[in-house]
């Protein structure tokens, strides 16, 4: 029961960072100063990632398990890091909140998987 509860959490989170980094990142100049830019591209391969991410926990991406940890291990990489970046970015607290959340619903859930 765990595993779905996780599994659900991380999906909606995944929905959620999915949203705010695609939203923030639409609204950054992509010929703005350089940490700016790297945010804009930053938000929006996250915005990819956890929409990826999160067809996979819902069974569409045909991943066994192995396939799902290293799905979900890529999405808390990329959530990490994108918080970091979105993190020097004034205004962006909310993108940055909705990032570490989603890393840490995935580190939540690959806890309740089988060691890989």
């Amino acid at each position: 029961m765990r595993f779905l509860e996780d599994r659900f959490d991380c999906a909606q989170a995944c929905v959620e960072c999915a949203r705010a980094c695609a939203l923030r990142a639409t609204r950054m100049d992509p010929d703005g100063p350089e940490v700016r830019q790297l945010a804009r591209r930053m938000g929006l391969m996250c915005a990819d990632v956890c929409d990826a991410t999160c067809l996979v926990l819902d069974g569409q991406g045909h991943r066994g398990e192995a396939g799902i940890r290293v799905q979900v291990e890529w999405c808390r990489s990329v959530c990490r890091e994108c918080a970091d970046v979105f993190d020097r970015c004034p205004g962006a607290q909310v993108t940055v909140r909705a990032c570490r959340a989603c890393a840490q619903a995935c580190t939540d859930f690959l806890a309740t998987l089988l060691p890989g």
